[in-house]
């Protein structure tokens, strides 16, 4: 299946599907089963830019991606995916674009994310380096879901 911006919406939301939204944190290998999908309307409300992606002729919303920020100094680009049947169509591409743009157009241009393995020739492609000498790292303790 071919995909181009003539079949492609990108929506900036508050709100979503959560079940959309739960389909594509699976995709990505994300989604564990003891989370709840009715914390999702949170999530996408509190999130500094959430993009969705629905395929025009089926209405299916295809990929998303947030940028987490405090509006001022810096972003994070977290969450992107697409579903399988979708990628290498520019769905990831488009995604991302937007999710820059508005950083960028909200005066935050210090953005960055945490690739996945593999995935680093997309991402510098786009316009991101490594940031060589730095290790993303991610706490691990305490006694809750966390």
């Amino acid at each position: 299946m071919e995909t181009n911006d003539e079949e492609l919406d990108l929506f900036v939301v508050r709100e979503w599907d959560s079940r959309a939204l739960v389909e594509l944190y699976r995709a990505g290998g994300w989604w564990k089963e003891e989370w709840d999908p009715a914390d999702i309307p949170l999530l996408v409300r509190s999130t500094f830019a959430f993009v969705v992606a629905v395929h025009r002729q089926s209405g299916r919303t295809v990929g998303m991606g947030r940028a987490i920020s405090d509006g001022v100094s810096d972003a994070y680009i977290q969450d992107l995916v697409v579903l399988p049947e979708f990628r290498g169509m520019g769905v990831g591409k488009a995604i991302l674009e937007r999710l820059v743009g508005i950083c960028k157009e909200r005066g935050v241009c210090w953005i960055a994310l945490v690739a996945e393995p593999g995935t680093s020739d997309f991402y510098e492609s786009i316009g991101f380096e490594a940031m060589e000498g730095h290790i993303p790292m991610k706490f691990r303790g305490g006694e809750n879901r966390c």
